[in-house]
């Protein structure tokens, strides 16, 4: 008897130790008491968020007896620290003191970098889990650069080992890797906005040619390659943009940007946005235009966007969206290097032209089943066509001839897609576990048709068939794409300080080409000797699982050791598949590519003066896709392969290849450091830098088993200052990338006796960018110097279009923007 006393004396004070409570209560205004939506609760104890509801209401759950440290947050309002004693569960309100408006834009910088820790992507967001993932944040608030022109390398400063081309054309297209992933389009990341897929295709056709323009954003979430599992299979992870959210407390807002700069550049970004009752909308247009530094080199943008939201109550609502784009560019072409280091300006390129027009539509459902339940559901679509037309010589020093016809592409896109996810908590273990179910759907219809242009010099996207039977590059095919997936994480919460998020992803796929090219063979004299058509009909279908596990460990509130691995995929393109090229071959074999990606690394925040991320990586690929020289093949009579004597370049699965690396980040806030009660003040310094080696470890091509893998700089380094003192803020860059191969081969740079300029290294390059703002009440003024040393500088060997060959970036220029807000 006395035993079942003790036991159960033991059994009651277990019970004790281990009961969890809730915090609960509402957030309200100090001035009139009105409820403060979607406020954020931090507790600063364990490090977990939670964010109230329209109504103010909050509840913070899977407390443990004890003190613990809330802040409480929303951008409007004074930030609120409270240490609060758990004994059960409890009430407690909060009361915010509105900002005072005349609030310093440096002062309000400074809480900006107050609140750094509650603003990274936070182990569970909506119906996302991020838990143990390398990922990253763009504050676009924070950004002290050029916007207007979407300068990527001043935007991406923080976000560690990316390589980005530069193309000087007020960034109507982004193009960023790394890791040694081609930055071309921003092909090998899965790209979004607001969680909904936003490139050409998906899987057949993954390149972005539509960008949300950075003054439209809130900020860019970027998560590395164990992303794979939620996103989709892509080396590179996941790029999503969010856009500004609707201004909760106003029926309008205007918010205009004019900005003029360098080459006769010209941007007008003009917002609406507000809510009323239920109903909430944001709304912009957007216009780019101007000249590059070289001949040929004008362009045009219209670019718009409505979002419209419906709040049914406080648990669903519903909203949809739209964005058009339509752009027009002149391409100069690219240069060989003997031309360039002669005169980086020249172009030999008079009728190379370029059109997109892009229609994006999405409809999203939000629901909150129950408190611990939640369900999204967004369908999204895209109609779209990208069209190409100019003279692609692989000479590229050979002039063109404008007797004879253009080559042009024309590709039309037309998809669509549903993606569910379910998120729900439950208590396993005495400890709050995260499940996380969904499933996507995406179908694809897209047309590629290929042939001669015609001999005009300006934008004449007509076919000229009949004019020009003969010519050598005409293709037309169709690419049915249909992909289904099932994908799922779970977050085990193994301690309070200890999590492990395993996961899967089953893919279904089925990659279609049915079309028909033209085999037109001449002799030296260009007289045909044979002119066929040639069927060809393609099916690509499989069905695989990716496997993936991330583990996060809290060292304290502020402090997060982080490990994942996870199984990569990338699908093979139609691209890989059909261009006709004479001087450029596909392997018919071709397949797709796999491996896997891994993070270790540690991250936060030592006090309000250090934020740092500081990882090791590895990347293995394997049957890598990629480019080299090789002697050109063709079936001869009796069905066998024989050389023609020609040098092509050659597309296939080259070989697999390994990379790892280093990469760091660190924030310095130096007036925290030495005069922390000078509130006027701002004086921050921020060091990112990524240490890359890579070396293809089994290639059956020549030259290729041992080489570096192409697209690496060794030493990838980005660092600046950030000062200001009231409302004058300004900003001081610098960014470094060493040599780097354009191809498998690691053929160097030659820069004589090379009429081609599509292969060899890119030399190290160093750009220095500097930019100020200054505030008065509603208006705003930026301004800046981008390559402020003026150097002479490439960063791309571009194989087809905007090239082929060295696409020069923008020597100095300058730019200033006017803002108004009312």
């Amino acid at each position: 008897m006395m035993k079942l006393k003790v036991f159960s004396i033991l059994f009651f004070f277990t019970i004790l130790a281990n009961a969890q409570y809730t915090l609960s209560g509402k957030i309200t205004s100090a001035n009139d008491g009105e409820p403060i939506p979607n406020a954020e609760i931090w507790n600063k104890t364990t490090g977990k968020l939670t964010v109230a509801n329209e109504k103010g209401e909050y509840e913070v759950t899977s407390l443990k007896t004890g003190s613990n440290v809330f802040a409480v947050f929303s951008f409007e309002y004074e930030i609120v620290e409270r240490e609060i004693e758990i004994t059960g569960d409890t009430k407690m309100n909060f009361e915010l003191s509105p900002l005072a408006e005349s609030l310093s834009e440096v002062m309000i910088t400074n809480r900006r970098e107050q609140i750094f820790a509650l603003r990274k992507l936070r182990k569970v967001e909506g119906t996302a889990i991020y838990a143990g993932k390398k990922s990253e944040v763009v504050l676009i608030d924070k950004v002290t650069g050029n916007l207007a022109a979407n300068n990527a390398r001043q935007i991406y400063n923080q976000v560690v080992g990316l390589n980005i081309y530069d193309n000087g054309d007020a960034g109507l297209q982004l193009n960023i890797g790394g890791r040694g992933l081609d930055p071309n389009r921003t092909q090998n990341f899965n790209t979004r906005q607001n969680g909904y897929d936003i490139s050409a295709d998906v899987l057949g056709y993954p390149e972005s040619y539509y960008t949300p323009p950075p003054e439209a954003l809130r900020e860019i979430q970027v998560v590395r390659g164990a992303a794979s599992l939620q996103y989709g299979t892509q080396f590179g992870g996941l790029i999503n943009f969010r856009f500004k959210e609707p201004v909760p407390n106003k029926k309008i807002e205007l918010v205009s940007r004019q900005t003029i700069g360098s080459y006769n550049l010209f941007t007008s970004f003009n917002s609406l946005s507000g809510t009323v009752g239920k109903f909430s909308y944001y709304t912009y247009y957007n216009y780019k235009g101007g000249n590059g530094f070289r001949p040929n080199s004008e362009y045009d943008s219209n670019n718009a966007f409505a979002h419209l939201g419906w709040k049914f109550n406080d648990r669903t609502n519903i909203s949809f969206e739209y964005t058009y784009l339509d752009y027009l560019a002149q391409q100069p072409g690219g240069l060989t290097d003997a031309k360039f280091y002669e005169d980086p300006e020249f172009s030999n390129r008079s009728r190379n032209w370029f059109d997109v027009n892009w229609n994006l539509f999405a409809l999203k459902l939000e629901h909150e089943i129950s408190d611990k339940t939640d369900f999204s559901l967004n369908v999204f679509g895209l109609n779209a066509t990208r069209k190409a037309l100019g003279f692609r010589q692989n000479r590229v020093a050979l002039d063109d001839d404008p007797e004879e016809p253009r080559e042009l592409l024309v590709d039309d896109f037309s998809n669509w897609g549903a993606e569910a996810r379910v998120l729900t908590r439950y208590n396993l273990f005495a400890e709050e576990s995260v499940l996380l179910l969904g499933t996507k759907y995406y179908q694809a219809y897209n047309q590629q048709q290929q042939g001669p242009g015609s001999t005009a010099a300006g934008p004449d996207f007509e076919f000229a068939t009949n004019d020009f039977p003969d010519y050598k590059r005409q293709s037309e095919f169709d690419f049915p794409n249909h992909n289904l997936a099932i994908f799922g994480e779970n977050i085990f919460n193994v301690t309070n300080n200890f999590s492990v998020t395993p996961g899967f992803r089953f893919e279904y796929i089925n990659t279609e080409a049915d079309g028909y090219y033209k085999n037109v063979v001449t002799d030296n004299a260009e007289n045909v000797l044979l002119n066929e058509t040639i069927e060809d009909d393609r099916d690509f279908e499989r069905s695989f699982i990716l496997l993936g596990v991330g583990s996060s460990y809290n060292l304290n509130a502020s402090n997060e050791l982080y490990a994942n691995f996870s199984q990569n995929y990338r699908s093979v393109t139609f691209n890989d598949i059909r261009v006709i090229n004479p001087s450029f071959q596909v392997d018919p074999n071709i397949k797709d590519e796999e491996g896997f990606t891994s993070d270790l690394g540690i991250r936060g925040r030592i006090k309000n003066i250090l934020s740092y991320d500081a990882s090791v990586f590895a990347l293995k690929y394997n049957d890598r896709i990629g480019e080299v020289l090789r002697p050109e093949e063709r079936v001869n009579a009796q069905g066998e392969l024989e050389e023609t004597g020609r040098l092509v370049r050659y597309k296939g699965n080259i070989g697999d290849a390994f990379i790892y690396g280093i990469e760091t980040f660190a924030e310095w806030n130096i007036r925290n450091s030495f005069f922390e009660s000078a509130e006027n003040h701002q004086l921050n310094a921020f060091i990112n830098t990524a240490f890359t080696r890579s070396e293809y470890i089994k290639s059956d091509q020549v030259n290729v088993e041992g080489s570096e893998v192409e697209f690496i700089p060794a030493v990838n380094l980005k660092t600046g200052l950030n000062f200001g003192y009231k409302n004058f803020l300004a900003g001081l860059q610098y960014t470094y990338l060493s040599s780097q191969y354009t191809d498998a081969s690691n053929a160097p740079q030659v820069k004589k006796d090379n009429n081609k300029g599509i292969e060899g290294e890119v030399p190290a390059y160093g750009i220095m960018d500097l930019s100020a703002s200054y505030s008065l009440g509603k208006f705003k003024l930026e301004t800046g110097i981008n390559n402020l040393l003026d150097n002479s500088y490439f960063t791309r060997r571009a194989t087809g279009y905007p090239g082929p060959g060295i696409i020069p970036a923008q020597p100095i220029t300058w730019y200033t923007t006017l803002q108004i807000r009312l």
